[in-house]
């Protein structure tokens, strides 16, 4: 099978306008018929940087549950195989996700080419087991916060907030102390400590039972294990950043269920050339997330637009 550069001569030799969507569904269909579980592509352009894209846009959002509608419609069978590329977003709309997906499949494996991280690493701890190669990463899940400040948006991690807070007050007990904290202090509205406590207390629970539900129901030990899991991902003092990537092996140290990406030389070779595919679709076209499944149904977010295509009817 084709690697990166195969995948981009293919696009060259194809030479349509259609070429990006023609190899991209062409990996997925034969990675269909080697598995024999459908699939689902859910891919966002955030490994490529691009000033001009909204990060609100590549996250995981509410318009996301439409594109899982509109593809899952007409999939065969209560397995499924879930290709996940994402830097993370709602961890709201990953427990929407989480409950439509599992309403329609008894058995998910989730697939990693590369990274999914932060609600992403919630959505693939809602799987029977993950699929990662040496290369592939998932992230903490700790809560990050948007704040508007005299210096602009800064993205501070839940945690940090509370820990900057419980720092202020215990220096603060020295007046002289004041004036230097006063203009961090007033950024804070009145309601965001308490909000920080509650998004923690969200994603841990969330995680812990998606993981005690899924991946470990049928091990004895397993809400033990989910409950130390859960906390690990969600210990920003764990990781220091919320950017952090967490290897297979960790993972595997844990006793999550990681499938090696290597032991199918067949089911490697497929995947990653539905990957490549996708990421030059992501280089050569205007979009910016794609839900696409092997039938090819797809909902395919073009910058501010959404294109939705299915296959031409049975003739």
């Amino acid at each position: 099978m084709p690697n990166w550069t195969g995948i981009l001569e293919e696009l060259k030799l194809d030479g349509s306008p259609e070429a990006f969507d023609n190899i991209r569904r062409k990996y997925l269909i034969e990675s269909y018929q080697y598995t024999g579980r459908p699939i689902i592509l859910y891919a966002s352009k955030w490994t490529q940087p691009d000033p001009n894209i909204s990060p609100d846009v590549i996250s995981i959002n509410d318009e996301d549950i439409q594109g899982l509608m509109a593809v899952i419609q007409g999939l065969p069978g209560d397995k499924l195989d879930l290709i996940l590329h994402s830097p993370g977003g709602s961890a709201e709309t990953a427990e929407a996700i989480v409950t439509y997906l599992r309403s329609k499949f008894s058995h998910i494996r989730v697939i990693v080419p590369q990274q999914a991280m932060s609600a992403a690493t919630m959505l693939a701890c809602a799987a029977d087991v993950i699929v990662m190669g040496k290369h592939s990463f998932l992230g903490p899940i700790d809560p990050q916060f948007v704040l508007h400040t005299p210096l602009g948006l800064r993205i501070a991690p839940a945690q940090a907030i509370l820990d900057q807070f419980d720092k202020a007050q215990r220096e603060c007990q020295d007046p002289a102390n004041l004036a230097s904290w006063l203009p961090m202090l007033s950024q804070y509205g009145p309601d965001l400590l308490v909000q920080c406590e509650n998004h923690i207390r969200l994603s841990k629970k969330l995680v812990e039972s998606w993981l005690a539900n899924y991946m470990f129901r049928s091990d004895p030990d397993g809400i033990q294990k989910a409950h130390d899991i859960a906390n690990w991902l969600s210990a920003h003092k764990e990781f220091d950043s919320h950017g952090r990537h967490i290897p297979r092996i960790d993972l595997e140290a844990r006793q999550m269920k990681i499938e090696p990406l290597e032991h199918d030389q067949t089911l490697q070779d497929l995947l990653l050339s539905v990957f490549h595919a996708t990421m030059h679709t992501f280089t050569g076209t205007g979009a910016v997330k794609i839900i696409e499944n092997s039938s090819g149904r797809s909902f395919i977010k073009v910058m501010q637009q959404v294109v939705f295509q299915q296959p031409p009817a049975a003739t």
